[in-house]
């Protein structure tokens, strides 16, 4: 049966600021829904409060509400929009179900005669109601752990007596394991029981038994209304029970689960999804199975919506969850969809891999200063890579390489621990680098029976790492010149980076780079295409890894590499990896549009990032993907495999702008403005040479390279001053100090995590105002695109201070001098595209503070409060495609938008909450306001300085 064609148009309730535990992978299932709705010709209706994100973009619905995410917002656009027939809850994650609950409970859904469709009001129930889930676990006849529900202190001690220790407290209807605890002990009981009853919204906990040290497993299901069930990926966690799966190492396919176990756990989760309402969609069920022979199975729990692991399954399989989860909620059976990415089968198939995927997260501990890293239950990374290779060591290694952390890889780059006791105690207490720690234990010599017996993962994961243990001391023995062919392409295979393999051998990266030319071992790039190669793919989604030669019978040899290159024009646009605080996805929203323009422009585009959660590495988004490392030795293997026109850096953030140099060096042309104008705006020297001059004022500074040369400077400069490192993102490192003693601390810090970084310390303009402006220039016009005024005082980095578009409190004079400096500098800098400069205002005199010619983070608040595709007109401006002046610039805006930063503080108990130069927000909303005389705005205004810390 085809589509319900009674529905004509759906609202759709998007997941609102990214926080940790709910991220950009409901952007992607967002973005991928509205699409799919409207390739039916239904009108798309859709509320959501990111103004960082591809979802809220014009062109991906009919109606966009960047409201907040409320029943008021709610009945405000069903007022407005009375033909809106049903509503899809379930690509917004917990926020969106959460806020669809609250709806129906007060009959707004039936008032409004708008039906649920994607899921039921009882699956969400059942699922999220710890008791009644245990109850229908029951019926089914499907294994649990042993539970209690504990709405009450009392009630917690007497179940917490039954069981004794370690158990596990997890409140119901909350996010990202929020409030969930593992108790090892007595003494802890009673303040982890009080936090889990006080996050549950309705103050219910279950404690249930704890099952240490038993694996973990996911999959990922879809349903039709005919009940036919697919399952599209297994998924599992390399760490065992007892650390949130969005804290987990997570490897697709299943590696260690026995054919019988897998058939028994698909048995239980399509039981599991066949009983808790008869909707259509998507779900994630989640298993624990014990480490022993018997494999026993027991259900954690099931989430009736697409999940983080849907983003992640789907980046996996190539198989768009998402876009399909829509097509069963309007009404299409599975047998009736066509698989996307051949093109010739149904979407009625469950993906085949012949590659392994690995998902590594990524955390930002350093922002949260006394935050307790050891994982548990409760989530606390903020973004995740994802590796593809041949091979779990391939992808494994490819996962290390794409984190950015200044790691090359497993090992094999003398940036491993080499103490006993540190060793132990980050595998005991899992710490967010135990990927790293396995190896250097197994380099220290400690037995895999022990590393097993602490961390409890799977010895066969343990073998991996000591094979690839096994292979660096071997390749140690040698010197380049003497390195088997064999031994070198055997670590290529096993993902071993050009630069640790130098590392074995005492050489330069260059030579092994050399090696591998001189003897042929270059990477083939093989396609991502859902049915093990048994189908002919038609969607251009590459990974890359290394093949040993294939004879033909007449004796010629050649590796497969399925990338064929076209001769029309490229342009490949860097993406900005793992989404970290500092680096967003906002990044993505731009790399997105800088995508879209070059196609409009004519060009071939080719994306390359290795971020799972992302619309960037959508399989439709560019012409062809390269789900690879930002990582130089891939880029430049795909560049001399491509042949582009040149790359776009500036779209992807500090990630991209930081392989700027390789590039220019390698004589590959850089798109826009050039490494040389980007590099003048990060020597701090060479711009306030620039600002000298253009006659454009600057504060006091100095650059120092040691705590002497720190002290020194402090003796001409008045304190307070502002310690900043070179090249850094997100304010990295920054810090007000007052006094010397201060100095001497922050400085000797910094040079201890940042060897042989320029420190620049600038005298700090206390009770300055901080305003910034976005602008496109094509090295000859300049056109500001927006100018913000921060709430904050000067002080409180810009990605966490609320700032209003325009600005609300700077006088005609002030805003001169502002448009004055942008273009002054623009020019001066010979920007081509996007430049964002910021400025501290003291006495009516306008100082500049620093200046980044890129796509900054505030490019796609300004686009969606003004209504102008900025992005798009800059990219065809670096392509040379326009001049600035062939745009017509119209932009809209009624009253005043305010960016408000989001925080994810209640992750991490007893951590500061001051705010300064370092940013620490993890997303961001946006409030339209008429005017100033707004309560939010008031109330915002008001407390301006209450968290600013120096």
């Amino acid at each position: 049966m085809p589509k319900d064609t009674s529905i004509k148009s759906v609202l759709i309730i998007g997941s609102g600021p990214i926080v940790i535990g709910q991220a950009c992978e409901f952007d992607y299932a967002g973005s991928q829904s509205a699409r799919s709705i409207r390739e039916e010709g239904i009108e798309v209706i859709l509320i959501n409060s990111n103004p960082a994100t591809i979802m809220t973009d014009p062109s991906m619905a009919d109606h966009i509400y960047l409201k907040p995410l409320t029943t008021k917002s709610i009945i405000e656009i069903l007022k407005a929009h009375p033909q809106i027939d049903a509503v899809l809850p379930t690509m917004g994650g917990q926020t969106a179900l959460n806020l669809c609950l609250e709806a129906d409970e007060k009959g707004i859904w039936s008032d409004f005669g708008v039906r649920m469709i994607g899921v039921d009001v009882n699956a969400i129930n059942i699922t999220e109601d710890r008791e009644q889930f245990k109850q229908l676990l029951k019926k089914i006849n499907v294994p649990s752990a042993p539970a209690e529900i504990c709405t009450s202190y009392l009630r917690g001690k007497e179940i917490a007596q039954e069981y004794g220790f370690p158990l596990v407290i997890r409140p119901s209807f909350t996010l990202g394991g929020t409030g969930a605890a593992i108790v090892y002990h007595k003494e802890d009981f009673d303040e982890l029981l009080t936090r889990g009853l006080e996050a549950s919204p309705i103050h219910e906990v279950l404690i249930d038994k704890a099952l240490m040290g038993w694996k973990e497993y996911e999959l990922e299901l879809l349903r039709d209304k005919n009940d036919n069930v697919v399952i599209i990926c297994s998924i599992e966690n390399m760490d065992p029970m007892g650390i949130h799966t969005g804290d987990s190492i997570t490897v697709a396919p299943a590696m260690t689960l026995s054919d019988t176990t897998f058939q028994r756990m698909r048995d239980y989760a399509i039981l599991m999804m066949r009983s808790i309402g008869n909707f259509a969609g998507g779900c994630n069920v989640q298993f624990a199975v014990s480490p022993d022979d018997k494999e026993d199975i027991v259900a954690i729990e099931i989430n009736p919506r697409v999940s983080r692991s849907s983003a992640l399954a789907s980046k996996a399989t190539g198989y768009p969850i998402a876009k399909i989860a829509t097509k069963l909620a309007l009404g299409y059976n599975l047998d009736e969809l066509q698989n996307q990415i051949t093109k010739s089968t149904s979407a009625l198939f469950e993906p085949t891999l012949d590659y392994v995927i690995v998902k590594i997260p990524r955390w930002n501990f350093d922002k949260f200063e006394g935050a307790d890293r050891t994982l548990g239950l409760q989530m606390k990374s903020v973004g995740e890579v994802m590796g593809i290779g041949r091979s779990f060591q391939e992808a494994l290694h490819k996962a290390t390489q794409s984190l950015e952390i200044k790691r090359n890889g497993l090992g094999a780059d003398g940036k491993g621990y080499t103490n006993y006791e540190q060793i132990i105690e980050k595998l005991t207490f899992a710490s967010w680098d135990r990927v790293f720690v396995i190896y250097d234990a197994i380099a220290m010599g400690i037995p895999l029976s022990r590393i097993h017996e602490i961390t409890k993962i799977d010895m066969w994961f343990l073998k991996q790492y000591e094979e690839l243990y096994t292979l660096e001391k071997e390749i140690s023995n040698y010197k380049v010149e003497t390195l088997p062919r064999e031994l070198l392409l055997e670590a290529k295979q096993k993902g071993f980076a050009d630069r640790q393999i130098a590392h074995m051998m005492g050489c330069l990266e260059s030579a092994v780079h050399t090696k591998r030319m001189d003897t042929n071992i270059n990477r083939v790039f093989k396609l991502v295409d859902t049915c093990a190669a048994e189908f002919k793919a038609k969607t251009p989604y590459y990974y890359s890894t290394f093949e040993a030669e294939i004879e033909k019978a007449d004796g010629t040899r050649y590796v497969d590499n399925e990338s064929v290159v076209t001769d029309k024009k490229k342009i490949i646009v860097l993406g900005s990896g793992p989404n970290r605080i500092g680096q967003g996805i906002e990044f993505d929203y731009s790399c997105v549009h800088g995508v879209l323009a070059a196609k409009e422009c004519g060009y071939e585009t080719i994306m390359i990032n290795c971020n799972p959660e992302t619309v960037s590495t959508d399989f439709d988004t560019a012409d062809k993907l390269y789900f690879e490392p930002v990582f130089w030795e891939h880029i430049y293997d795909i560049i001399q495999h491509e042949k582009p026109e040149g790359v776009i850096v500036q779209l992807g953030g500090q990630t991209a702008l930081k392989l700027a140099e390789k590039l220019s060096k390698y004589g590959i042309k850089i798109i826009g403005t050039s490494f040389d104008a980007l590099d003048l705006a990060e020597d701090r020297g060479r711009f306030s040479d620039l600002l000298t001059e253009l006659n454009i004022p600057f504060p006091q500074f100095g650059i120092a390279e040691t705590a002497d040369e720190a002290a020194a400077l402090a003796d001409t400069l008045d304190f307070p001053l502002l310690i900043r490192p070179s090249y850094v993102l997100g304010g990295q490192g920054m810090k007000i100090v007052i006094n010397k003693q201060e100095l001497e601390e922050h400085v000797v810090n910094l040079l201890k995590t940042i060897p042989g970084n320029k420190l620049l310390l600038d005298h700090y303009l206390d009770g300055a105002i901080e305003a910034e402006a976005d602008a496109i220039c094509d090295g000859e016009n300049v056109y500001i695109i927006g100018i913000m005024e921060h709430i904050e005082p000067c002080g409180v980095h810009s990605g966490d201070s609320n700032a209003t578009l325009p600005p609300f409190n700077l006088g005609e004079f002030v805003m001169q001098q502002i448009k004055d400096h942008t273009k002054k500098i623009a020019l001066g800098l010979r920007t081509v595209g996007l430049i964002n400069i910021q400025f501290a205002i003291k006495d009516d005199t306008v100082y500049i503070i620093e200046a980044n010619p890129r796509a900054s983070r505030t490019v796609p608040f300004i686009a969606k409060a003004y209504g102008e595709p900025y992005v798009n007109y800059a990219t065809k401006v670096m392509l040379g495609h326009n001049k600035v002046t062939d745009f017509t610039f119209n932009p809209q805006l009624k009253g005043f938008a305010i960016k408000q930063p989001v925080f994810s503080f209640s992750k991490f108990h007893n951590v500061n909450k001051a705010l300064g130069p370092e940013m620490k927000s993890t997303g961001e909303s946006i409030l339209f306001i008429d005017d100033l005389k707004d309560d939010q705005f008031y109330e915002l205004y008001s407390r301006r300085k209450m968290y600013l810390s120096k």
